[in-house]
């Protein structure tokens, strides 16, 4: 069929590269990410166990975390 139809060989090779990336890049934030669960009875709040220090995003340009009071007191009420 790619021999009859050579105008169909860049949308392949564009079509097999966004698949690439799309698994690639799936596979980085579930391996890397502190918030991508796949069992959620083993740790049912994920979010719990985040560094507050440490980025989340991608790209993080002066980002500066400081607690807060309020916060912090609720969630040792809650524990």
């Amino acid at each position: 069929m790619l021999r009859k139809k050579k105008e169909l060989i860049p949308l392949i090779g564009f079509m097999a590269f966004a698949g690439i990336g799309a698994t690639s890049a799936a596979t980085y934030f579930l391996f890397t990410k502190t918030d991508v669960i796949l069992n959620k009875t083993r740790n049912p709040e994920p979010w719990e166990k985040i560094d507050p220090s440490k980025p989340q995003k991608l790209i993080t340009i002066n980002q500066q975390w400081k607690p807060v009071k309020e916060l912090e007191y609720v969630k040792s009420l809650t524990k």
